[in-house]
């Protein structure tokens, strides 16, 4: 169960997630995404990366079985630090992010791909947020970059899915492939960007990251508040250890 960061020929990276079987992951493996990224915008020779996952889909968010094991807050406390700092430094990475989505991407998910420079995905990728249905709130200040406004609410309030091709009709994905193309697709446009000069894409990140309407960061640990506050009530326990009794398949 690893985040993994390989460098290969022409400047793309490929940091992929593998966390089985549901790529819900712990508290370590978001603070390890956040260091590949980190990884990657302090060598010069990452001109490109593509954040992808192994098995059934690409991300179910944060593994809550493993935060009601833990005493206390620091779970939760963990949890929200690590999807804070993963998300951020995706953001903040100095070179382009294309996200490769298969299958699911849930909650914490979300966060990864909405603050990607670029989404590509399989033809059975569904992009939804569940924090409702776990007491938790996040990740709608990702969510409001691939939908409009009106549909990210019915669709926050109601832990609905939306499909991979209903984000390309918005131009929120960039391309919808067959699943067994979806490696070649993401290294072929990242092969792309890596053949123009690195100097002038990092500087064009740097430009279009500076001139987003939201700060997204800051958005972001505003929702993170009414998380702690549904956690000091009671009320986030509550929907955890429902959703862990149930024993579903996915985690958010």
């Amino acid at each position: 169960m690893t985040i993994t960061s390989t460098l290969h020929p022409a400047g793309v990276r490929t940091v992929t997630m593998d966390y089985p079987p549901v790529n819900a992951l712990p508290v370590a493996g978001w603070f390890d995404v956040a260091a590949a990224m980190r990884e990657a915008t302090a060598d010069a020779e990452t001109r490109v990366v593509i954040l992808r996952a192994e098995g059934r889909g690409f991300n179910a968010g944060v593994d809550i079985k493993e935060m009601q094991r833990i005493e206390g807050f620091s779970g939760i406390l963990g949890a929200n630090r690590g999807c804070y700092e993963a998300f951020k430094a995706i953001y903040e990475c100095a070179v382009p992010v294309i996200s490769a989505v298969n299958g699911f991407c849930l909650g914490g998910g979300v966060g990864l791909v909405g603050n990607s420079d670029v989404i590509v995905a399989s033809d059975d990728a569904t992009f939804g947020v569940p924090e409702v249905d776990r007491g938790a709130l996040g990740a709608a200040t990702h969510l409001s970059r691939l939908v409009p406004q009106h549909m990210l609410r019915s669709m926050y309030y109601t832990s609905r899915t939306v499909t991979a091709r209903r984000l390309e009709e918005f131009g929120s994905v960039a391309a919808v492939v067959p699943r067994d193309e979806l490696d070649a697709t993401a290294l072929a446009l990242a092969e792309e960007i890596a053949a123009k000069d690195p100097r002038v894409i990092r500087a064009a990140k740097e430009a279009l990251n500076g001139i987003d309407p939201i700060d997204v960061n800051r958005s972001y640990r505003f929702e993170q508040g009414f998380t702690f506050e549904l956690n000091l009530a009671g009320v986030a326990d509550q929907h955890r250890d429902a959703f862990v009794a149930t024993g579903e398949n996915l985690s958010t």
